[in-house]
């Protein structure tokens, strides 16, 4: 009943959404534009790697340490470390394997069990959207949503539109899910920065000082680059798939 197996494009949220279509789907795109997705394309993008991990507790650092990575820090830490902050990542040397705790864009990729999950934002929709559908018919948008307090699901501006920008350059029959994602895109699209930028969770981002990650997240298909996830790690899917 949930999974929208008769349609070509489907869209669900979050960790019930990728359970109900990842294993009936050809590709699964993880959409968390505020940061986790926007912060791998960038890692990806220097040829560093990005390894999901979705409690950011002690066992992190032990993780880490298993697969010989760096452990990002929390935003809010200072010095020069890289976080989730995408600000951070610019510069990240090829090579780098980095791991990055997140309760949303990481822990569904680490959810994930389909052949094929690329982790898609703003920022490479189109080349996220030509590499899926080069891959397979039925195509699955996870967008990750925030979390409340209580650490429900709270379905997002900027993971709304960050998965219709990626549906508008898909074909296929698209469920009712999607096509209300794509019109949502269309209507913001050529003012993308201001509507990020006064949404809630970009607010929040600019009141604790991080301008500059919702700029960069906004910049809409300014990367090639397709994340995708392989052996626990996303790279460049050029060398991935």
């Amino acid at each position: 009943m949930f999974n929208q197996k008769e349609f070509d494009i489907r869209l669900e949220w979050g960790l019930n959404g990728i359970e109900q279509l990842a294993p009936i789907s050809d590709v699964v795109i993880i959409v968390d534009v505020l940061s986790f997705s926007t912060s791998v394309d960038i890692i990806t993008s220097n040829n560093a790697s990005a390894y999901p991990y979705h409690w950011n507790d002690t066992s992190a650092q032990a993780y880490a340490d298993s697969v010989g990575a760096l452990l990002a820090h929390k935003r809010n830490d200072s010095g020069e470390n890289y976080s989730l902050s995408p600000s951070s990542l610019l510069t990240i040397p090829s090579g780098t394997k980095l791991v990055l705790p997140s309760p949303n864009g990481s822990a569904l990729s680490v959810a994930s069990n389909a052949l094929c999950t690329i982790a898609g934002c703003l920022r490479n929709a189109k080349a996220v959207a030509e590499f899926a559908q080069n891959k397979g018919k039925t195509i699955a948008l996870i967008p990750a949503g925030e979390q409340w307090k209580d650490k429900t699901l709270r379905p997002c501006f900027e993971d709304l539109i960050g998965a219709g920008a990626i549906i508008s350059s898909l074909n296929g029959i698209l469920s009712p899910e999607s096509k209300v994602t794509l019109s949502a895109f269309l209507d913001v699209q050529n003012n993308l920065s201001h509507y990020l930028r006064n949404c809630s969770s970009g607010k929040e981002l600019i009141d604790r000082g991080y301008d500059s990650d919702v700029d960069i997240s906004a910049a809409y298909n300014v990367s090639n680059t397709v994340p995708g996830l392989n052996n626990g790690f996303y790279q460049n899917a050029t060398n991935t798939y």
